[in-house]
């Protein structure tokens, strides 16, 4: 089936483009494609594997699970081994949220430096 777009990319609205297309690069792999003051890139140079990072001046980070500023948008990344990549996103600046809705640990939620929630999980 043949719809009326192509996918591009997931945007990030954030204070500091470039520092969480940093983040991003070192959590995916994926090299910075793009870069100017208020956008940023990164990409595997494949389709559609490409995330941006706006500049939002007011940005207000989501306070997720408190339905007063939600999530918004959350990425669900499949990981080898929870416990190592939860240690190398640590170190790189994610945050371990505090709230962990798997029952069975399939998946751990985190923050991004700019607070965006986002997963680690298992296949």
């Amino acid at each position: 089936m043949s719809g009326i777009a192509e996918f591009r990319s997931v945007v990030f609205d954030c204070p500091d483009p470039r520092a969480l297309a940093d983040f991003y690069s070192r959590l995916l792999g994926w090299p910075v494609t793009y870069a100017d003051d208020d956008w940023v890139v990164v990409s595997d140079g494949g389709s559609p594997r490409r995330l941006a990072f706006q500049l939002a001046a007011d940005f207000r980070a989501p306070t997720w699970p408190d339905p007063e500023r939600p999530q918004q948008i959350h990425l669900d990344l499949t990981v080898d081994d929870l416990d190592t990549a939860e240690k190398q996103a640590v170190e790189i600046g994610a945050v371990k949220h505090d709230h962990q809705p798997s029952e069975d640990d399939d998946f751990r939620v985190f923050l991004d430096p700019a607070g965006h929630p986002f997963c680690l999980c298992r296949d």
